[in-house]
């Protein structure tokens, strides 16, 4: 019987920005060692459809993209899988070339065929030399007429070692046009729904799904696959341990595939997702990458690590992140031909045999942060690891344009990451957590970031009240850092259009900085810096609250006859 393990697609969307990830029928050329393209010419009129797309006479199309270039080396490494075959089917004259690369990114021709008319071509590949990386493409070329290429997949013989469907577990908090979005893509890809169980909507919010316009359709689109559940907001963790103990009562689930609500789906990387997991050698955490939802080219989630010593998280290459394919495409970057071996991977996407949460147990009780990263810590030391899957991703509001370490959240991102260390930190001591959460401290104090302090603080204290704590204030946790936020006047926002804001200095208009002047301190110079900016820092607010005391005591002085009353100044 034969198996597809992936079908070549092209975007659901008429968006000229997506197509460098799923099409290449440009020219490009490097200079300075910068990739750059010499002639721009794709049309998104050449997409036909799904799985069509027009090869216009005399040119050039390559499938070495991110899509839908084939990931062989995680094949080879994490399944049995030893040969695949490729179908190529065209109409009209045209030369199918099939290329492959190493770990290094180096580009080498394997076959090539010449078609002409209604033609089906395959290739038999084996996957015996990409122990280090490398991935396996075609491209079409058109001869003196215009060619079509009217699908192709890769396929295996072998039969998977699992064969369960999977469920798929959506948390959403007041989301619900981004929720009918997602489930209208999967109601229109039946070959993703025929590997899905149920569709569990944990519906955490105010804002409800079941109201919003277009629901009722895709809601009988889906029929009993799609079970919306209601439940109090117990922040992302609470959802998807919800979705995760409801998947376990499904005898014909083996996985549950988490999916974060604020997302626009690729339905193929569903279906690529749940395929790999059955066929893993042993059973795996299939993630997902992710691409920005705003700037949809650019790449921001690879192979995710945590730092053994600050215990941190970040991208393995956090420097070449993110990578934006439409700047330099896959066959011009060597950095994403090397295979990557993942700690964790975010909970936008993330696919979980049920025989881990059996062995391991739900999601920690987070509400947020740190939920996904601990847990596929937790999988992996039972000896389940994470395989964060090329081809296989989605779309997701990126952090780029916000920072949610001075707000609300701030307190789960300290509380967690310290149990998260304390759960499976091997350095000693803990290594460089504390130290390192110290300095983020002293980072917000001398921006004058009071309120994130203030929760930092008490997240400290919740970790030290012992771990129940974490249970207990589930649901309350979160509305308690918000409302500590009245406390602190930086975090008021001012809405008023008729009050404009001054400077007490006025516009300051500031030299360009000098090379040597741009770079970071390190060493002496950064404790010099640090030292005479808490000092300066500290003696100004020092100042302007003494001053500030001493005007509002005499005016209480004069007011209770000259009696002086001490007052206590906040700090």
């Amino acid at each position: 019987m034969t198996h597809v393990l992936q079908n070549v697609v092209f975007p659901l969307d008429r968006d000229p920005d997506l197509l460098p990830l799923y099409a290449d029928p440009e020219t490009w050329s490097v200079i300075d060692e910068e990739p750059v393209r010499v002639s721009n010419r794709a049309h998104l009129g050449n997409i036909l459809g799904r799985h069509r797309a027009r090869i216009v006479s005399g040119r050039r199309v390559s499938l070495g993209t991110y899509f839908n270039a084939f990931p062989a080396s995680y094949w080879q490494h994490w399944t049995s899988v030893r040969e695949v075959r490729l179908t190529v089917r065209t109409s009209g004259p045209a030369t199918v070339l099939v290329y492959r690369s190493n770990g290094s990114g180096v580009r080498q021709r394997i076959d090539t065929r010449e078609v002409t008319g209604d033609a089906s071509t395959s290739f038999d590949l084996a996957l015996t030399e990409y122990s280090d990386g490398g991935w396996i493409w075609f491209d079409v070329v058109a001869d003196e007429k215009n060619a079509v290429l009217e699908g192709a997949e890769w396929t295996t013989e072998q039969e998977p070692a699992r064969q369960g469907k999977a469920s798929l577990g959506i948390t959403t908090y007041n989301k619900p046009d981004y929720c009918v979005d997602t489930l209208r893509a999967l109601a229109e890809s039946p070959d993703a729904l025929e590997f899905v169980d149920r569709i569990f909507l944990i519906d955490q919010g105010t804002q409800l799904v079941a109201e919003q316009s277009g629901y009722d359709e895709v809601a009988v689109s889906l029929g009993d696959t799609l079970q919306v559940i209601r439940q109090a907001n117990l922040g992302g963790s609470g959802g998807f341990a919800r979705a995760m103990h409801e998947t376990l009562q499904r005898p014909e689930s083996d996985f549950v595939q988490l999916l974060d609500d604020d997302v626009r789906l690729e339905p193929e990387s569903l279906r690529r997702s749940i395929v790999f997991a059955r066929y893993a050698t042993t059973p795996v955490l299939v993630g997902g990458h992710m691409f920005d939802l705003l700037d949809r080219p650019k790449l921001h989630g690879w192979a995710e690590v945590v730092d053994e010593h600050p215990f941190m998280w970040r991208n393995l290459y956090q420097e070449k992140m993110p990578h934006d394919f439409g700047v330099a495409n896959l066959r011009q970057s060597p950095l994403l031909h090397m295979r990557m071996d993942a700690d964790y991977n975010g909970w936008w996407m993330c696919l979980i045999p049920l025989e881990t949460i059996r062995e391991v147990g739900l999601s920690l009780p987070a509400f947020i942060k740190w939920d996904d990263a601990e847990f596929c810590l937790r999988a992996g030391e039972a000896g389940y690891p994470t395989v964060s899957l090329p081809g296989v991703a989605l779309w997701h509001v990126s952090w780029v344009n916000k920072d949610d370490t001075i707000d609300w959240q701030a307190y789960f991102h300290a509380r967690n990451r310290i149990v998260a260390g304390l759960l499976h930190s091997n350095a000693p001591q803990g290594g460089r957590l504390l130290t390192h959460s110290l300095r983020v401290d002293l980072k917000h104090l001398m921006m004058m970031q009071y309120y994130p302090v203030a929760l930092r603080a008490k997240a400290l204290r919740d970790v030290l009240s012992g771990p129940e704590h974490m249970r207990q204030n589930l649901a309350t946790a979160m509305p308690g850092a918000r409302a500590l936020a009245a406390d602190f006047p930086e975090t008021v926002v001012h809405r008023d259009p008729s009050r404009v804001l001054h400077s007490r200095r006025g516009r300051q208009v500031f030299p360009p900085l000098r090379a040597h002047e741009l770079d970071s301190p390190t060493g002496a110079r950064l404790r010099l810096f640090t030292l005479r900016t808490l000092v300066s820092h500290w003696l100004r607010t020092l100042i302007r609250r003494t001053s500030s005391a001493l005007r509002s005591s005499s005016a209480r002085a004069t007011h209770c006859g000259g009696e002086f009353r001490a007052s206590t100044v906040p700090w």
